[in-house]
């Protein structure tokens, strides 16, 4: 595992142990690995979204679409 040193404000070093403290991580480092991971995750979802808005024009989402997502689902064996 790389190692990468963070200078951070006393304000935000106090934020940051808060939370260490209060959510019960192991240490800083879990924490900060943790909003790394969910920026990733946030960032990816933001691609994908505008992956899927340049795609074209997509489904009239209404009760005959959800109806055969469902019969699609149940004849998969999925459900």
């Amino acid at each position: 595992m790389a190692t990468m040193n963070v200078s951070l404000p006393d304000e935000l070093k106090e934020f940051v142990e808060a939370q260490v403290e209060e959510h019960g991580y192991v240490s800083s480092s879990e924490f900060l690995r943790e909003l790394i991971r969910r920026e990733k995750d946030r960032t990816k979802l933001q691609g994908m979204l505008v992956e899927g808005m340049e795609s074209g024009v997509g489904s009239e989402l209404d009760a005959a679409y959800f109806d055969g997502l469902r019969d699609h689902i149940r004849n998969s064996g999925a459900a």
